[in-house]
């Protein structure tokens, strides 16, 4: 059991890598995630991800995007809780 555990927790984070990131429904609760196209749709994907993304999700979008898009939507959006603003500017900081 043990060997098939690891093999799934490999093969997720191998498609976290690769972009394959399964969105999940509660976190895009106005739109069909599953048409959520990850380069087009970066900014909104990036928002919802930082404002009521869980610890993975979170890790998936520092790993995926582009750290300075990162920065300009923490810094630029407006839909944005302050707190979560706060936190992401703080953790790009160094960036």
């Amino acid at each position: 059991m043990g060997c098939i555990f690891m093999g799934w927790i490999f093969d997720d984070v191998f498609d976290i890598m690769e972009g394959n990131m399964k969105l999940r429904q509660s976190l895009f609760w106005d739109t069909n995630p599953d048409k959520i196209d990850l380069q087009k749709n970066a900014r909104y994907v990036i928002e919802r991800v930082m404002d009521f993304g869980n610890d993975e999700e979170a890790r998936w979008i520092w790993n995926y995007y582009d750290k300075s898009l990162l920065k300009d939507v923490a810094e630029k959006s407006r839909d944005l809780r302050p707190r979560t603003k706060s936190l992401w500017t703080l953790l790009l900081q160094t960036q």
